[in-house]
This record gives structure tokens, C-alpha cells and sequence, in this order.
């Protein structure tokens, strides 16, 4: 599995940005209810970053040698994909808020404080499960002298 490159998350990042802004818009016209993540959100997403990244740290310690048992490959594998999961799905909300915080700075009428907040606490929680994505992505890789260690090795074993 390849790292996690900035353009995607970016990418992401705008079309969350983009949705969040002309739905806010599109249903304030229509005379509906903004919409203001709740502060559950923010907690939850914190708990998820913190997951990711205590669920990377037996791999890495297993990685340095710190940690002699082995670990199940494919624990490894889920554990990469989450992280990768997160930093995707961390973008796309961080553009989510994003959205609804440039909406809300460009009415006439001045946001309340309590939903300044929890926008601000998803946008912060949301930061931190991309942080957290990367770290857990970052445990989980493989020093490059044993990727090429193992490849001499079994290139230069014969097969009989």
C-alpha cells in the first residue's frame, strides 16, 4: 500500500468544502435550518484519532523489535487501512466545516457563539484525525534496510 499523498486529502478537502457551502446555502434559501454539527461529533471523531493511533503502536513496536511476538498480518493490514480511512474521511469533514464556518462569516447576521463552537470543535477534531491517520500510517511502515533484506534474501535462495 502506497503512503497517503497530500493531493487527495486536499482534494477532499475542497469537495467538502464546496458541498457544505452551496447545501447551507440551498436550504437557508428554501427557509430551512442551518445546519450545525453537534458536539458529539467532535468528541467522537477525537476518540477515533486516539484509536488509530494506540491500534499502530503494537506494530510499530513489533517493527523495531521491541515486541517479540508476531503480529497478525492481517491486523496489520486493517490497521493500515484505517489509518488511511481516517485521513481521508478527516479531510472530508475538515471541508465539511470548513463550508459551514465561510457560510456562516458571510451572512449578514453574525453567528452565536455556541455554534461558533461546535463548528470550531469539529474543524479541530477533525485536524486531528488526519494527524492521527498519518501517524498511525507513519508506525505502521517497514524500515527500507528490511524491505530490502527480504528481497535478497528470497531473490537469492534457490528453489529447490
Amino acid at each position: 500500500m502506497k503512503r497517503t499523498t497530500p493531493a487527495p486529502l486536499i482534494g477532499l478537502f475542497l469537495i467538502g468544502g464546496v458541498a457544505a457551502y452551496l447545501l447551507e446555502l440551498i436550504v437557508q434559501s428554501r427557509g430551512g435550518f442551518i445546519y450545525v454539527p453537534p458536539l458529539s461529533l467532535a468528541f467522537t471523531l477525537f476518540v477515533v484519532a486516539i484509536a488509530v493511533v494506540l491500534m499502530a503502536i503494537p506494530i510499530r513496536r513489533w517493527v523495531t523489535g521491541k515486541r517479540k511476538e508476531p503480529i497478525d498480518g492481517l491486523y496489520a493490514s486493517r490497521v493500515v487501512a484505517l489509518a488511511k480511512a481516517s485521513s481521508y474521511s478527516g479531510s472530508l469533514l475538515l471541508g465539511l466545516g470548513a463550508g459551514v464556518i465561510v457560510y456562516l462569516f458571510g451572512r449578514p447576521i453574525a453567528p452565536s457563539g455556541a455554534i461558533l463552537t461546535t463548528v470550531i470543535a469539529q474543524l479541530g477534531a477533525a485536524a486531528l484525525l488526519i494527524v492521527g491517520g498519518l501517524i498511525a500510517e507513519w508506525l505502521c511502515v517497514l524500515p527500507p534496510d528490511d524491505l530490502e533484506k527480504n528481497d535478497k534474501e528470497v531473490a537469492g535462495e534457490p528453489a529447490a
